[in-house]
């Protein structure tokens, strides 16, 4: 399976990333826990659907089939859809009924699928009807920015706003900083370190949970993309 895109930044303040492509295979990948909200756009065969991703707690398997078009919205930690309630969208996705061939329903109003262009106006429009809320207080604590409130307090907004706990987050980042840093170059026991880490087995088991992989997987596959990018230059 092969997923041609190109990914960029968002100057939305509900948005992280915009990412458009298509498939030119037909397979599965091994995806990596997610704690952020997506929206995917797919056409298939000229026929749209419009699909909501919530948390996903675990590493996973995805599959995809040649010839999709892809339009993948990532929204900011924290910003979610309160007519979905975070932990009913945990680990599963929600396809929303087609209105026509170019709209979808969603809270009883028909919305025209949107395009890698026009997709900040379409979220600032989710947004004005309060479809689309963020609660700054999740991505404030992840930062150590809220000492001042009740570890009940924490938990509760967490799980509105992701359908996780705070905990759960701050591993799952934890990993894939991990993951980073072995792409970079770093060694196992480099990232051990400086992650805090307490042993080899304790990061193998953070990986293989949270991003589907070993250290060792990870460090030899960017090792082996690097040598190939190298011989190509």
């Amino acid at each position: 399976m092969s997923f041609v895109h190109e990914s960029r930044l968002s100057d939305s303040p509900f948005l992280e990333t915009v990412t458009r492509g298509y498939t030119v295979g037909s397979g599965s990948v091994i995806r990596p826990a997610e704690t952020n909200w997506h929206m995917v756009f797919v056409k298939y065969q000229g026929i749209s659907q419009a699909i909501v991703t919530g948390p996903l707690t675990t590493s996973g398997v995805v599959s995809f089939t040649e010839g999709a078009e892809i339009l993948w919205v990532k929204f900011k930690l924290g910003t979610f859809i309160p007519l979905l309630p975070s932990r009913t969208r945990l680990n599963g996705e929600m396809l929303l009924p087609d209105a026509s061939s170019k709209s979808f329903w969603l809270n009883g109003s028909a919305w025209q699928y949107p395009d890698a262009e026009d997709i900040e106006t379409f979220v600032a429009r989710l947004v004005r009807d309060q479809l689309l809320v963020q609660d700054p207080l999740v991505d404030a604590a992840l930062q150590g920015e809220t000492q001042e409130l009740s570890a009940r307090t924490l938990r509760h907004r967490f799980l509105q706003a992701t359908g996780m706990s705070h905990n759960h987050i701050r591993q799952i980042r934890r990993a894939q900083q991990a993951a980073a840093l072995l792409a970079q170059g770093n060694s196992i026991l480099d990232t051990m370190d400086v992650l805090g880490y307490y042993d080899q087995p304790h990061l193998t088991r953070a990986l293989k949970q949270w991003i589907g992989r070993t250290p060792a997987e990870l460090w030899q596959r960017d090792a082996i993309a690097h040598a190939v990018s190298t011989v190509e230059k």
